[in-house]
């Protein structure tokens, strides 16, 4: 079982499959079939040629024998021995015998060659039974039948032949019954040669009707893949692979009802979600109104008013981001977010982002000069996604938190607005690395009750692909995180030799 498996990892992959193995089975059925029907047919064939064979030989070297043996005299002279040899040879004159007569010490034969093929143990045995003693053998490549055959006489009705110690030997070719031999080894050899093709072509056609439902069902499960729940296999017959094709439909059919019903349970949260953040934001706009004009008043209440107004002051912002934040979700889950294209000098877009928010002196940039980087946008997307990254690298991560632009070639017809963040703080975990796009997910247990809502980098992530661009999360060897953000820039929307390099 080893040494299969281990000639198995040497097969070439195509040679591994269904069909082939098939095929393969098929033809090693065959030729085995084929090959033990041909030797047992080819056995009883070759006994039969050659018993036939032998036995008419032996009858007609009996009867000459007989013809003859009534006219020798015994005890026979050396001419008599000769003569019966003579006569028997001449009754036989187209068969190619080669006759021996021997008695006690006399010896005559006919022609003078050809009787070394004579074995001890053919004369001996000879010498001992009346019936016929016959042997096949072969010299120089040549089959040969030597047979050996004692004349007897009846001393009286009734008795026993006795033995009158004349034998006669006769040596006689076979090439006949050889080329009948070789005729049949040919035919068995076409005869499996028509099999082992029969039992391809046999295999080809059952492999066809065996792997015609595993195609349907490989096609059926790539098209669930790419979530086509609602195809279905034709079920025929009653076989495994009838009831193989009935269970992918009763999995299927589950399978498009689980999902139905969690795309419903999906879409009702998403539709919960909107209401309630769109039946928030009123409430809420009375409240953030009502505390700015609180705040104002906020330094001539007493320190205990003041902290408390400040606490609700806090929360109501908190909860407006918040409120704000469900909002832009829910129109990505809708599909109703668009782009408001404008073009704009992504330079100094950045500074303006970093001005309104009076990070300037907190974040070092790196940035080409004015006018050489230009692309369309959403300005407000694109300072969401600027906003959310410096937001975060500043209060996540430890200074300096650089920020740095240029230009990523990727063929003739197309290259990459690439800005990158970076901090000097710990950096991401290795375990939050897969989840940090993920909404509501907070890399660090200690940020579960800060006031991030777990959503900035999900938004972020979103607007980046809404226009079309590709953003990451790595850590650098040297410590502190970098965010990687690519936007799709046509080739005359930046001039390469004015614009600084992407990575640092």
């Amino acid at each position: 079982m080893r040494f299969l498996r281990a000639a198995l990892v040497h097969v070439p992959l195509a040679l591994r499959g269904l069909r082939s193995r098939l095929v393969v089975a098929f033809a090693l059925v065959a030729v085995a079939g084929a090959l033990s029907t041909g030797a047992l047919a080819f056995r009883e064939a070759r006994t039969g040629v050659l018993q036939q064979s032998q036995d008419s030989v032996i009858r007609q070297f009996r009867a000459s024998i007989d013809a003859v043996a009534v006219q020798t005299p015994l005890p026979p002279s050396q001419s008599d021995l000769q003569t019966a040899v003579d006569q028997v040879l001449h009754a036989n004159q187209s068969q190619g015998w080669r006759v021996l007569a021997t008695y006690r010490s006399l010896r005559a034969y006919a022609p003078s060659a050809g009787f070394d093929m004579l074995s001890p143990q053919l004369r001996r045995s000879v010498g001992t039974t009346p019936a016929a003693v016959f042997q096949r053998v072969n010299a120089d490549g040549h089959p040969y039948l030597v047979v050996g055959l004692p004349v007897t006489y009846n001393s009286g009705e009734g008795t026993k032949p006795k033995l009158s110690g004349l034998v006669m030997y006769l040596v006689v070719p076979q090439n006949t019954e050889q080329a009948y031999v070789e005729a049949m080894v040919s035919a068995i050899e076409h005869a499996t040669l028509v099999a082992l093709c029969l039992a391809v072509v046999l295999a080809l056609v059952a492999a066809s009707g065996v792997l015609r439902p595993v195609r349907a069902l490989r096609r059926a499960t790539r098209r669930m893949a790419e979530g086509h729940l609602d195809v279905r296999l034709a079920v025929n017959g009653s076989d495994e692979l009838a009831d193989l094709s009935q269970s992918f439909n009763h999995t299927a059919a589950a399978l498009e009802e689980s999902v139905a019903e969690l795309r419903r349970l999906e879409a009702q949260a998403r539709r919960f979600v909107a209401d309630v953040s769109h039946e928030l934001r009123t409430p809420l706009a009375a409240m953030s109104a009502v505390t700015d004009v609180l705040d104002e008043k906020a330094l001539h209440l007493d320190r205990e008013t003041g902290e408390a107004l400040q606490l609700i002051s806090e929360g109501t912002s908190r909860l407006s981001v918040l409120v704000n934040d469900l909002m832009e979700i829910s129109r990505f889950d809708a599909g109703a977010a668009e782009l408001n294209l404008d073009e704009i000098d992504l330079a100094e877009f950045v500074q303006h982002t970093l001005a309104a928010r009076g990070w300037q002196g907190q974040v070092e940039t790196r940035l080409p000069r004015p006018g050489v980087l230009r692309t369309r946008v959403d300005p407000r997307r694109l300072d969401v996604v600027m906003a959310n990254l410096v937001g975060n690298a500043l209060r996540h991560g430890d200074p300096p938190v650089r920020l740095s632009m240029g230009v990523r070639e990727e063929r003739a017809d197309m290259a990459w607005a690439v800005i990158e963040v970076t901090d000097n703080g710990p950096g991401i975990a290795e375990e939050a690395m897969p989840h940090i796009f993920e909404r509501f997910y907070k890399a660090s247990t200690t940020r579960t009750r800060s006031e991030s809502s777990g959503l900035g980098l999900a938004i972020t992530a979103e607007n980046v692909r809404l226009h079309g661009g590709r953003i990451s999360a790595a850590n650098l060897p040297e410590g502190g995180a970098v965010f990687t953000v690519e936007l799709p820039l046509r080739r005359d929307s930046a001039t390469d030799d004015d614009a600084t390099g992407s990575a640092w």
